[in-house]
């Protein structure tokens, strides 16, 4: 157990944004987790654990112990003429494994493409795009228990997964580390989604007429690549916000006044608006703060340029969800986890 004192997580977290850890230790294994949960340095801090810092927004330096979860490896712990279950430990880069099941000729995720972050956190928020969830292909998950050190199986339906929720981000929040996550994927008769969003019309334009999984993830790559900046070049955390839900009779008030607004329709008679129109029409789309701002475009999307403070940040999307309530009456809730 190697424990560090005042690490910068500047190159942790996509945003670039510069921000120290106290204490800060790195986990390659089950057993090494539970040795740092069972040490004193454990005890005596606030804990915070780290992923792929791609869902995160660092306000300020925290004062207390980060866990950088790299917990890798990838096993087939079950596998028939139709599906297969594959174990991935928590560390691993979600659309790297992406690219290593479709290499596999594995279906089920190829619409979940270039989606940032890790394994571990793709069941946390239960990640989705381009009318597919990681739930509809969820078998389990291992987490071990920061009480107890005790590890602990989860199946779907205790997760409990909503739209980017999971009990992991409310119940139990903070009170689990998730090491290894198992999915059930397809190994042949995939079943394609291609209706939702430009999948169709980008599959046109690139000639497929009989689509592969390949042949969607490529699809799913370019209109994300056309969207979203990379955060490489630009630091940013993808979609800032989660796309709002009103019921009905709100939406329909809504429509009356501004005709043009879209909506999608979910059960119980609601409708759900997507957050980046609704920013759009406040116009913050390609609005600048010196280091940071929102996105040319993309709305949804908060950046920094370089340089920019996590503070500063936190101001800018205050902000907008001000400027949200204002003119629509609905308020935006993060996405992202502010620390």
């Amino acid at each position: 157990m190697h424990i560090q004192k005042n690490v910068s997580l500047k190159p942790l977290n996509t945003f670039g944004l510069e921000a120290k850890a106290r204490v800060f230790v790195e986990v390659k294994s089950i057993e090494d987790l539970q040795e740092v949960l069972q040490s004193e340095v454990a005890s005596d801090n606030p804990l915070f654990i780290l992923g792929g810092g791609s869902n995160v927004l660092l306000s300020k330096d925290f004062d207390g112990l980060v866990i950088k979860n790299s917990i890798m490896g990838k096993e087939v712990v079950h596998e028939t003429d139709d599906f297969v279950l594959v174990k991935i430990g928590a560390g691993e880069n979600w659309h790297n494994f992406v690219l290593y099941a479709l290499e596999s000729g594995w279906g089920g995720i190829e619409n979940l493409s270039l989606i940032p972050g890790t394994v571990g956190a793709a069941p946390m928020q239960n990640i989705g795009a381009y009318g597919v969830e990681i739930k509809e292909v969820f078998e389990h998950l291992q987490a071990v228990n920061i009480s107890n050190g005790e590890v602990e199986k989860f199946n779907k339906e205790a997760c409990r997964f909503g739209y980017r929720e999971s009990i992991f981000k409310n119940k139990v929040k903070g009170q689990y580390i998730i090491t290894h996550v198992t999915l059930k994927l397809t190994k042949e008769d995939h079943l394609l989604n291609t209706s939702y969003g430009a999948i169709s019309e980008t599959l046109e334009e690139m000639k497929v007429k009989k689509p592969t999984i390949q042949d969607v993830s490529e699809a799913v790559i370019k209109i994300r690549q056309s969207k979203l900046p990379d955060p490489a070049k630009i630091g940013n955390a993808g979609s800032f916000f989660k796309n709002p839900s009103v019921d009905r009779i709100q939406y329909e008030e809504l429509k009356t006044e501004y005709p043009e607004i879209p909506g999608y329709d979910l059960p119980d008679n609601n409708v759900k608006v997507p957050a980046g129109w609704l920013i759009e029409q406040c116009g913050w789309k390609g609005v600048t703060r010196g280091a940071i701002g929102v996105h040319k475009n993309q709305a949804l999307v908060l950046v920094n340029y370089g340089g920019g403070s996590g503070d500063d940040l936190k101001g800018l999307a205050e902000e907008i969800r001000a400027s949200v309530i204002e003119k629509f009456g609905i308020e935006l809730s993060a996405e992202v986890n502010i620390i």
